[in-house]
């Protein structure tokens, strides 16, 4: 009896372990480097000073990442063609941050940190450093040696994504309408590019004619596709509930945002968030930790990548 006993205790050992490494924690680094959030935190300061436009792109970059294999930092690889997918080309931002933010935290602790745990950080205070929420961010990913260019074309959302492919789309990482709803706000920060939005304000009837014609003055019918626009008309610099306010006046500038507030079922959430900001700040902080969790590379997969950009050779 002795045998299969202490093989069962393995077993469950074993079994724990797996369970173990598979969790993320916010304490993960707090020996094998403590420096780290500080070191994050003084990079993206000097960053979001000098560009405040970056603390949108790095929070988009992080979920680019985390619907296209998990969060593991498969986007900032220069190979594997998920840079140069459809929703990617031409309009992530922000690679050189990283970049700078990894050779600070190299320097300080070699091989300890992975990239994908790096993207996670910025994403966090990116967003507070434009008047958003902050969070304990569970770390612990570990980075992806593939990218996939078809993942990216076919897991990322459309600007012209219908609400019921977005709540499909969302569901398929585990993420609920609430969810999809909460982390849509991020769209109060951020530009977009003419190409991304001439469709709705040339085509779509579902939008404010003031704004429209707003629009059309920065994106003309033809030519001039990287003109930007604020992504939130009223307070573009500033993290806070102005967008859902944008969607209940039909002045979303994707066709994606507005089909949140367009008679279906997250009228009624983004009525809510629109009068009261700290639902949307609890709301939008549960969801950013949820999605920081979809299939992280933990324990012994993947790698620490020496380098963001490439593979350890």
């Amino acid at each position: 009896m002795a045998g299969p006993t202490l093989i069962n205790c393995l077993l469950a050992v074993s079994l724990l372990s797996s369970v173990a490494d598979a969790q993320l924690s916010t304490t993960f680094y707090s020996r094998s480097c403590p420096s780290l959030e500080n070191t994050v935190w003084a990079v993206m300061k000097q960053a979001v000073v000098k560009d405040r436009r970056m603390g949108a792109s790095l929070l988009r970059l992080f979920f680019h990442d985390c619907f296209v294999q998990g969060c593991d930092g498969s986007v900032l690889l220069d190979a594997g063609g998920e840079k140069a997918a459809g929703p990617n080309a031409n309009s992530l931002r922000g690679f050189e941050v990283i970049d700078a933010i990894k050779a600070r935290v190299e320097a300080a602790c070699p091989g300890v940190v992975s990239c994908a745990d790096i993207l996670a950080l910025t994403a966090r205070d990116g967003t507070f450093l434009l008047h958003g929420p902050t969070w304990p961010v569970p770390l612990g990913r570990r980075d992806s040696t593939t990218a996939s260019q078809s993942l990216a074309n076919n897991n990322l959302p459309s600007v012209n994504s219908s609400l019921a492919t977005l709540i499909s789309m969302f569901a398929r990482q585990g993420l609920s309408p609430t969810d999809m709803t909460a982390l849509s706000g991020a769209h109060t920060i951020g530009q977009a590019r003419c190409t991304t939005f001439r469709d709705r304000i040339y085509g779509n009837s579902n939008i404010d004619a003031t704004f429209a014609k707003r629009q059309q003055r920065t994106c003309p019918l033809s030519g001039a596709d990287n003109n930007l626009a604020p992504l939130d008309v009223q307070t573009p610099r500033a993290f806070d509930t102005a967008y859902y306010q944008n969607l209940m006046a039909h002045r979303g500038l994707f066709r994606s945002d507005q089909e949140l507030f367009s008679g279906g079922s997250q009228d009624a959430l983004v009525r809510q968030y629109s009068a009261n900001p700290a639902l949307f700040r609890s709301d939008f902080v549960k969801a950013m930790v949820k999605m920081g969790n979809i299939n992280p590379l933990t324990g012994t997969a993947g790698q620490v990548r020496r380098n963001c950009r490439f593979v350890n050779s």
